[in-house]
């Protein structure tokens, strides 16, 4: 059984691509710190993600922790309420037998950006994306598909800047770019 500061494999691996997405840096010591795991566990969820999920998983000396060479998402994952280990996560997802009582979720970790909205009639358009506010009219927006979510802010009708991460700011703007090499005259 479960105690209060175990927690399953799965969402340590959420956790840490989430703080690698909004580029954090995270390493194998945050890790085991914020789930009380050892150094140890941390590192094998830190190969894990590289090794059996393929994120383009590299370390920064100058940061002292993770960041990923190029975009990547999450799989989505089947997860069962009896899950305790990768081990057992893999062994489903590759087709070994399930138990008939186990109740199967799909999960991915959300998204997180900030947005600069001067305007509030685009925060009132963007309400089912925005999860809380900070000073300067910036926002944290969550959402689970990046290309809905930029699809959402390029028929906005406002000025707004991306604040972070860069990553989806620099998708934003290729978007735009395609859009107008692809409607040129």
């Amino acid at each position: 059984m479960r105690t209060s500061n175990q927690t399953s494999a799965n969402t340590r691996i959420q956790w840490l691509h989430k703080k690698i997405v909004n580029m954090y840096y995270p390493n194998a010591m945050r890790l085991a710190e914020r789930f009380n795991i050892s150094h140890r566990q941390a590192q094998r969820d830190v190969d894990y993600l590289k090794k059996q999920l393929g994120a383009p998983l590299e370390y920064s000396m100058e940061h002292k922790g993770f960041y990923y060479t190029e975009q990547f998402s999450l799989p989505l994952v089947m997860s069962s309420d009896n899950d305790d280990s990768m081990t057992e996560l893999s062994d489903s997802m590759s087709g070994a037998s399930m138990q008939a009582e186990s109740t199967f979720v799909q999960m991915q970790m959300p998204y997180t950006a900030t947005l600069e909205i001067p305007d509030k009639l685009s925060v009132l358009n963007l309400k089912n994306f925005i999860i809380s506010r900070e000073p300067r009219n910036k926002y944290i927006c969550e959402f689970h598909n990046v290309e809905q979510f930029l699809s959402v802010l390029i028929t906005l009708r406002s000025d707004f800047k991306i604040v972070e991460p860069l990553w989806i700011r620099e998708k934003l703007v290729k978007m735009a770019e395609n859009v107008i090499k692809n409607n040129k005259f």
